[in-house]
């Protein structure tokens, strides 16, 4: 199986060929509920949950990214595949939220809808893990309260509040260009996540040298995010439209090996 390409094929068959334990991350965004037409393209969820869980490395983590149709009734689409990975051995580590700070889509009976779900699967424990940090309000010391009294009031003890604390498990993106991504060509895939989101996976759940896959690639965010964070790389996507928008965003840097390498 090589590294650092891209396949025009189906996923399945691509995986098939692959050796157990193989894959240290995943991290994809699959075409569910038939919300955008893919060029018509369908995926037999259930066999990709199973050969997923058969080539990701003891200690590997999936990352789902999934929303749920909503037209009065909500599919619950992202709940029925969690409880059927877990069903096939995945560990459902975390449940995070991807919030988008500017969707357009007003809805009439019914609050704007701005996330999707980010489904975090390990197989056992996972084996990596860089938590990405964020500043804290307040740093220094003050007075903290370390336990309740039974009247309700809190004993205090001098402590030192940091200056990072890990971030929460709801990650904030803007969309659209200049936030999805800077790469006009990316837009002509009809569902773009932001690279950063993918980068944020990459970067907490791998090290420098790992692999990462994406089976359902469409215009290779995760694979040119992984390329630029000095990890390895296998792309998939049936539509070979979907994977020459890929290959022409991961060619613009042209410095594969380099990158790779260092």
């Amino acid at each position: 199986m090589e590294v650092n390409k891209l396949y025009a094929m189906d996923c399945l068959a691509l995986m098939k060929q692959m050796p157990e334990d193989f894959v240290d991350l995943t991290v994809t965004s699959p075409p569910y509920d038939d919300l955008r037409n893919y060029n018509g393209y369908k995926f037999d969820f259930e066999n990709i949950a199973k050969e997923l869980f058969r080539v990701t490395k003891k200690g590997g983590v999936v990352v789902w990214v999934v929303g749920d149709r909503r037209n009065g009734d909500v599919s619950l689409t992202t709940f029925k595949q969690t409880l059927f990975f877990k069903g096939v051995g995945f560990n459902v580590h975390d449940i995070m939220i991807y919030k988008k700070k500017n969707t357009p889509f007003m809805r009439k009976n019914a609050y704007t809808n701005c996330f999707e779900f980010m489904v975090i699967l390990s197989k056992g424990k996972p084996r990596t893990f860089n938590p990405l940090m964020t500043k804290t309000v307040r740093s220094g010391f003050e007075m903290l309260p370390f336990n309740k009294r039974p009247d309700g009031i809190n004993k205090k003890t001098l402590g030192k509040l940091n200056e990072e604390k890990v971030k929460v498990n709801i990650w904030e993106y803007a969309v659209g260009l200049g936030g999805t991504t800077s790469d006009k060509i990316a837009f002509q895939h009809p569902a773009v996540f932001p690279e950063k989101l993918a980068e944020d996976h990459i970067l907490s759940w791998t090290n420098r040298g790992d692999i990462v896959f994406d089976p359902m690639c469409g215009s290779g965010t995760t694979c040119k995010m992984a390329l630029l964070n000095g990890r390895k790389f296998i792309g998939c996507d049936i539509s070979k439209e979907y994977i020459e928008i890929a290959r022409k965003r991961i060619g613009i840097k042209n410095r594969l090996t380099s990158l790779i390498e260092s």
